[in-house]
């Protein structure tokens, strides 16, 4: 199928299914070049501010040094 042909059949897609397009796409291209890429059913850790005490006394430093100049 040529490109030609499939733009119409593009176009007609309800908007889920152009942004689910969209994606496979760039997933294909950034796999082409070796790029990393998530995956929709991977488990990616992330990092969450609870428990962050050092974190806040610095942020909470660094405002109060900002307030006192």
């Amino acid at each position: 199928m040529t490109l030609a042909e499939l733009l119409p059949e593009l176009h007609g897609l309800p908007r889920a299914d152009k942004l689910r397009v969209i994606q496979l796409l760039a997933s294909d291209v950034a796999r082409e070049e070796g790029a990393d890429v998530i995956a929709a059913e991977g488990s990616y850790p992330i990092w969450l501010p609870y428990d962050a005490f050092e974190g806040a006394a610095t942020l909470l430093r660094v405002l109060d040094e900002e307030q006192a100049a």
